[in-house]
């Protein structure tokens, strides 16, 4: 209970003290007696220190990886923009100069249907694949934004040196 008119609580645990030190300081020597090496100190604020620097690195080859990402991006809208602008003028070049030719409408994919027509009534039986293969062009073109036909190239022509029998 309470001694001396209040003044200490349980004085045997707990004394008068000249200030609120004295009443840590059991607790500080606990410490003490339970602190780790100073070589482990060492090592953990050394392995604090580097992991520190390692996650600033990290985060600066990051920002740099994003700066070039978008950097590289905007180029390649900037070329990707140009190539299409001079496409669209070169097919608008072409068209011009196709529909200025004299019997423009009958040029191009209905002449060649009609001459494919005419051709196979001249012809004999069994020689379809070869005119299919006249108006295929076979020359392999390795360009990255056409599809790849090889196969399909391979298949025509295997046709036309032995057709199907019926």
């Amino acid at each position: 209970g309470l001694q001396n008119g209040g003044a200490t609580v349980n004085g045997d645990v707990f004394q008068e003290s000249n200030g609120p030190t004295d009443a840590y300081a059991a607790i500080a020597r606990a410490d003490r007696l339970t602190q780790e090496p100073e070589s482990i100190r060492k090592w953990r604020e050394e392995q604090k220190k580097r992991l520190e620097e390692l996650d600033a690195a990290s985060k600066v080859t990051e920002q740099e990886w994003r700066e070039k990402a978008k950097k590289d991006l905007e180029e390649w809208n900037l070329r990707q923009n140009e190539q299409m602008e001079k496409n669209r003028a070169n097919n608008r070049i072409a068209d011009k100069a196709f529909y200025q030719q004299p019997d423009a409408d009958v040029i191009g994919y209905v002449a060649s249907e009609e001459a494919f027509l005419k051709e196979s009534k001249e012809e004999t039986p069994g020689s379809e694949w070869e005119k299919v293969a006249q108006l295929c062009d076979f020359n392999p073109k390795s360009s990255k934004q056409s599809k790849d036909v090889s196969r399909m190239r391979s298949v025509l022509i295997s046709l036309k040196q032995t057709p199907l029998s019926r």
